[in-house]
């Protein structure tokens, strides 16, 4: 088999860096990490520090990037402002893409990664399971812009492209707040601190609607699929874990993982609730001996509340990657505890 050559930027992010980790121990792939800082992920890779919000930084290191077969855009900002959101990680994409073109010349296919924002679950209540076709929500949503970019791009040029949309994204990493796992479990532990037991934060409707989560690892074979079989190209495709959750019924198991007992379910604002919580934090990370990561480096309360807040489900049909030939499948509950395992042997989590 041909030795194929990734280019993963956002190589630090939960994605990113899974990806690498998946792709770094197989020897039929060479593999460059894009991404501001080095990234800690196991594996055989060659990290490049590239800025993707400046053209110049792009094109200057663009000769470094000269074998590369296969991208997979996983970087992303956070912008207050929907503007910046949209343009600045959009302009990422192309100029990661006009800075390559050039110089790799046997460049096959561009894989990005998106998710249920797709449909629009950050504006409230939508249609249930989401299918890849079904209409666009009113923008803005840089996932449009990125994937129409996309089209038009390689419909002249001799690469396609693909996408994925998982919902949840839950994978081992520190310095990329916005996973799950570590949400619940900072809450869990500081919650255990404090002599409280584990109530659930959400909404009344949250407790009870259906819910969906993606192991990242799931994510990374995805995306290497998508981007290896000809039947993907110019596709995109749901990826979750294939099961469904409800809070309250997955609530007892995690409390019992924690070594706690559950309370009653009480709405609060995590963002404000959590906000003076680093002390309680730091006092965990000393008695337990771990290592000391910053508290806003660990979690995003506000992710903590996108994710309890609404009151509908969440659910996104699969039946099309099926359709295409990918069958992989996850617990999502286990993919908590599993995940909370390896936290706590890298001695980022107490026991």
């Amino acid at each position: 088999m041909a030795q194929k050559t990734a280019l993963i930027a956002g190589a630090t992010g939960v994605v990113g860096r899974n990806l690498l980790a998946h792709l770094g121990l197989n020897p039929q792939w060479n593999v460059m990490a894009v991404s501001r800082r080095q990234p800690d992920a196991p594996g055989r890779y060659t990290h490049i520090a590239v800025d993707l919000l400046d053209p110049q930084d792009c094109r200057s290191k663009a000769h470094l990037l000269a074998g590369v077969t296969h991208v997979f855009h996983a970087a992303y900002v956070e912008r207050a402002d929907s503007t910046a959101w949209v343009n600045d990680n959009t302009a990422m994409l192309i100029n990661l893409i006009q800075a390559l073109e050039p110089v790799a010349v046997d460049l096959q296919h561009v894989h990005v990664v998106h998710g249920t924002k797709w449909y629009g679950n950050h504006l409230g209540a939508f249609k249930t399971p989401a299918k890849e076709d079904d209409p666009r929500h009113m923008p803005p949503n840089f996932y449009y812009n990125q994937w129409d970019w996309l089209l038009e791009r390689s419909a002249r040029a001799h690469w396609t492209c693909s996408s994925v949309r998982p919902h949840a994204i839950s994978g081992f990493g520190i310095g990329n707040p916005m996973n799950l796992p570590l949400v619940i479990a900072m809450y869990a532990v500081i919650s255990r601190e404090l002599g409280l037991p584990l109530q659930h934060p959400g909404t009344p409707g949250n407790w009870h609607a259906l819910y969906q989560a993606t192991d990242a690892t799931l994510v990374a074979k995805a995306m290497v699929w998508m981007a290896t079989d000809a039947r993907c190209a110019n596709q995109a495709f749901n990826i979750t874990n294939g099961d469904l959750i409800r809070w309250e019924n997955l609530w007892p198991q995690i409390a019992g993982y924690w070594g706690m007992q559950t309370g009653p379910r009480r709405q609060i604002n995590l963002a404000r609730m959590m906000a003076d919580k680093a002390p309680v934090w730091d006092r965990i990370v000393q008695r337990h001996g771990l290592v000391p990561h910053r508290y806003e480096d660990v979690v995003s309360w506000p992710y903590g509340d996108f994710v309890f807040t609404p009151e509908f489900d969440i659910i996104s049909d699969t039946g099309k990657c099926r359709q295409y030939g990918f069958y992989e499948f996850a617990d999502t509950g286990q993919m908590f505890f599993r995940l909370w395992d390896q936290y706590r042997q890298a001695n980022i989590l107490p026991g």
